[in-house]
């Protein structure tokens, strides 16, 4: 999509920030129109909608739509912007009752292009072991990704983070 389209749709989601809980409704009708204007199968309209329901509270509605929008081509149009959806459905999936569905899906980008959805990568992973029991597992990667943002003890923290999952390390 062209320059313009995206940036409206931030000033949207910045708009947002401001707005009140019951404003959910009124917020998606905004990102609903920005849609609009695309393709009805465009996978970033798809992206935006979904992320507008997940953000007004209702990820059950949420997530088919990330399903669809990633299924349709969304690494394509951005591969930024599909990695958010990856983070986001993983949540989203976390929140309906499925952690081990955002495990599945989240554990690979463990191993994608680093960049500075990093530490969210790592953040939800961690809550969806800790909802399935794995807490040390969450909690290493928890620590692991606060570990280079310390003014000190950045070393000690990454190797108990380590150790948690690998008391041999």
């Amino acid at each position: 999509m062209d320059q313009d389209w995206e940036d409206r749709v931030t000033a949207a989601w910045a708009a947002f920030d401001d707005c009140a809980e019951e404003d959910g409704p009124a917020f998606r009708a905004v990102i609903d129109a920005l849609a609009d204007e695309l393709p009805a199968d465009s996978p970033l309209a798809l992206f935006e909608r979904a992320c507008a329901w997940d953000s007004t509270g209702h990820s059950d509605r949420a997530v088919p739509l990330y399903r669809e929008a990633l299924a349709g081509g969304l690494a394509e149009a951005s591969r930024h912007k599909a990695r958010r959806a990856k983070i986001q459905l993983s949540s989203s999936l976390r929140n309906t009752g499925h952690p081990q569905e955002g495990v599945k899906l989240l554990s690979p980008e463990l191993l994608a292009p680093s960049d500075e959805l990093d530490d969210a990568v790592r953040a939800t992973l961690a809550l969806c072991l800790s909802s399935m029991g794995r807490d040390r597992e969450g909690l290493a990667l928890a620590l692991g990704a606060l570990a280079p943002h310390l003014p000190r003890y950045q070393r000690s923290m990454a190797r108990y983070a380590r150790l948690l999952v690998d008391p041999e390390a």
